[in-house]
């Protein structure tokens, strides 16, 4: 496969009436997913980004259970990360929680939750929304070449990463943040503060719960 053309989308998409009822009756809906380790104000901000540059109707944000990544990241309990998700997404009507992966458990292969969702969900129309870090890997995802063609990719720009894949991708600019949860854990663990890095909800949770003292 040759390398495809760039596009970055800024306003919203307005898609062509199509006349079958099968495409009338699709819901254009995005979905987020990680490890939300702990979820941040990033997250946040490409969910809104794309849910408004794309026009969906809402965005899922789905932790998962064991990521595949060789670059594997302990995670903490996944009670903790659903709660911390669904506090931070709590006050905004078009971002949903979507717990499939983390009830269905082991490892967390894309492919069989976009499956999953689909058979119980066939009107969704699927833009899976992932960082530019993670094009490079899309090659070696499980079954990829079959998921390309049950959802859109959308990708998000993140700095020192190429925009280029041999896979289609719909670009959507975003702000570059440079937050990432790895560095909340970090300073969690050195006392230092975290204030506007996460939403508050999620700042008290950490706190109450005691969570990511020790540094890893």
């Amino acid at each position: 496969m040759s390398n495809l053309t760039v596009v970055t989308y800024q306003k919203p998409i307005v898609k062509p009436v199509l006349q079958t009822e099968s495409v009338l009756n699709k819901k254009r809906i995005g979905i987020l997913g990680g490890t939300f380790n702990p979820p941040h104000i990033g997250h946040l901000i490409i969910a809104e980004q794309v849910y408004e540059q794309l026009g969906l109707e809402k965005v899922l944000f789905m932790p998962d259970a064991n990521p595949p990544h060789v670059d594997h990241k302990e995670a903490i309990a996944a009670n903790h990360r659903k709660e911390m998700v669904q506090a931070s997404i709590a006050d905004n009507p078009h971002f949903e929680l979507e717990t499939c992966e983390l009830k269905r458990g082991g490892i967390s292969y894309t492919y069989d939750t976009i499956k999953q969702l689909l058979a119980k969900h066939p009107e969704y129309e699927i833009y899976f929304i992932i960082g530019g870090d993670m094009v490079a890997y899309l090659p070696k995802w499980h079954r990829i070449d079959e998921l390309v063609k049950l959802v859109h990719f959308v990708g998000v720009k993140r700095a020192g990463f190429s925009l280029e894949s041999i896979y289609p991708i719909m670009w959507v600019d975003v702000p570059l943040i440079q937050i990432s949860s790895t560095e909340i854990r970090q300073k969690v663990a050195l006392g230092q503060s975290i204030r506007y890095l996460v939403p508050d909800n999620v700042n008290q949770y950490i706190q109450k719960e005691g969570l990511y003292r020790e540094r890893n």
